[in-house]
């Protein structure tokens, strides 16, 4: 090190270094905020009186369907994941196989491509239709995309809960598939409501590919929406309203999801 210099802390390099990025970053702002042109830009993204036009089906039809189809998505989801799971930890053969093919099938199609096999389903068996109509479709979907994932997320729940607890029900004179039912499934839905919420965050985001279904009046749900108003009023001030209205839904519920998750680390 050459004489008269002093060499820096690693706290005081630290502090360096993010003086650094916060004058990188407030030199950023400041070109994005001069350079956008502010007018054009609220005519396109934030005219109100295209946002009003919006209401009250905004919440009355397109948020209520979005639930709707995210809510029954969710149910049967787990409900056929945790069948999955089971099967997955079967000492019976052919049930793991059938379980591993379906979770790996479908967890690796695009989620959009599982919407559009539903939509042709009538032209490939003819005569056959979704219970529910188009409720039903949209359910189905989303059923499909959340199963093959919800079916891991509660095996390894299944897996976390310790065998004695098992093996205690047992030597109590319960059967097997009674301790399951009684004993170890409950134990595995708590220690997975964490990563089950935010699954369901994620089904409430994957409802937007009901739009493929080609639903329309009373079956829209947020993203179709949208798009409609947008394209009815060749402004984007709608796809703008319904991202928040996604917004307004889903910070809570990854909020929820985030506490909860804290919660059951600290009583480890």
């Amino acid at each position: 090190m050459p004489p008269g210099r002093t060499k820096l802390s690693p706290r005081k390099k630290q502090q360096i270094s993010r003086i650094i990025q916060y004058v990188v970053l407030v030199v950023v702002a400041v070109f994005l905020v001069t350079r956008i042109e502010w007018g054009p830009l609220g005519q396109n993204f934030a005219k109100s009186e295209v946002a009003a036009e919006m209401l009250p089906e905004l919440f009355s039809v397109a948020l209520l369907n979005t639930i709707i189809y995210s809510v029954g998505g969710f149910v049967f989801a787990f409900l056929l994941g945790l069948l999955f799971a089971l099967m997955r930890l079967s000492s019976v053969r052919p049930y793991r196989w059938i379980a591993v093919a379906y979770i790996e099938i479908f967890r690796g199609l695009p989620a959009v491509l599982i919407f559009l096999f539903i939509l042709f389903l009538p032209l490939a068996l003819p005569g056959f239709e979704v219970p529910g109509g188009t409720y039903g479709q949209g359910i189905l979907g989303l059923t499909i995309v959340g199963s093959a994932y919800m079916a891991e997320t509660l095996r390894a729940g299944l897996q976390a809960v310790p065998k004695g607890q098992l093996e205690a029900a047992r030597s109590l004179g319960m059967s097997y598939s009674r301790g399951m039912i009684s004993i170890v499934i409950p134990q595995a839905v708590r220690i997975v409501i964490p990563p089950t919420t935010n699954q369901f965050v994620s089904l409430l985001k994957d409802s937007s590919l009901v739009l493929f279904l080609g639903v329309s009046g009373e079956y829209v749900e947020l993203t179709k929406f949208g798009n409609d108003t947008a394209s009815t009023y060749a402004n984007a001030t709608p796809l703008l309203v319904v991202g928040v209205t996604y917004l307004l839904v889903t910070i809570p519920l990854g909020y929820l999801a985030s506490r909860l998750e804290k919660r059951q680390m600290k009583g480890r």
